[in-house]
C-alpha cells in the first residue's frame, strides 16, 4: 500500500447548531483503492463537522507516518493548521478558542503522520467535495443520530446562563 493518501473532508449542520454530520473520502496515490466514511450527530455546529472529519480521516489511517494531503473547503480548518494559528493556541491551552476537545483531538492525530492542507472552494462542482458534502447532508439527516457530548453538555450550559 502507498505511503501517500489524500483525504477529502466536508461537514455540514442543518442549522448552526443543528444536526450535523461529516463525509470523508480517502484515496491511497498509485492505488485504485478509495473508501468513504460518514456520520451525523443529532445537535453540533458546521465548524465541529469540518474538523471533525479531518480527525476521523486521520485516525482512519492504520500506518504511521503517512504522508497526508487533506482537501477541505473550510477556511476554518485548513487557516488554522497552514498558518499555526493552532499550535499558538494549544501553547495557551486553548484560552477563549471554540472546539478545544476537537483540536486537542486533531493534534495529537496530526503529530503521527506528515499532513499538508489544501483549501478548495466548495459547491465549485468539484467532484470528490461534492461527494463529501453529499455524505456529510445524508449522514446529518439519518435517523438515531449520535450525540456530541461536549457540545450538547456546553450549549447547556449556555442556554442555561442566557
Amino acid at each position: 500500500m502507498s505511503e501517500r493518501i489524500n483525504i477529502y473532508t466536508d461537514g455540514s449542520s442543518l442549522g448552526n447548531p443543528g444536526p450535523g454530520g461529516y463525509g470523508i473520502i480517502m484515496e491511497w496515490e498509485g492505488m485504485d483503492h478509495m473508501k468513504e466514511f460518514s456520520e451525523g450527530f443529532r445537535l453540533t455546529t458546521n465548524n465541529r463537522m469540518e474538523l471533525l472529519a479531518v480527525i476521523v480521516g486521520l485516525e482512519t489511517l492504520k500506518r504511521h507516518p503517512m504522508e497526508v494531503t487533506i482537501y477541505c473547503d473550510s477556511k476554518y480548518v485548513v487557516d488554522a493548521v497552514e498558518k499555526k494559528w493552532v499550535f499558538q493556541w494549544e501553547k495557551k491551552g486553548f484560552k477563549d478558542k471554540k472546539n478545544p476537545d476537537l483540536w486537542q483531538r486533531y493534534l495529537k492525530v496530526h503529530r503521527k503522520h506528515k499532513v499538508n492542507f489544501i483549501w478548495i472552494k466548495g459547491h465549485n462542482n468539484h467532484l470528490q467535495n461534492e461527494r463529501c458534502d453529499h455524505l456529510a447532508v445524508g449522514a446529518a439527516k439519518q435517523q438515531d443520530l449520535k450525540i456530541d457530548r461536549v457540545f450538547e453538555q456546553d450549549h447547556h450550559k449556555k442556554t442555561l446562563l442566557d
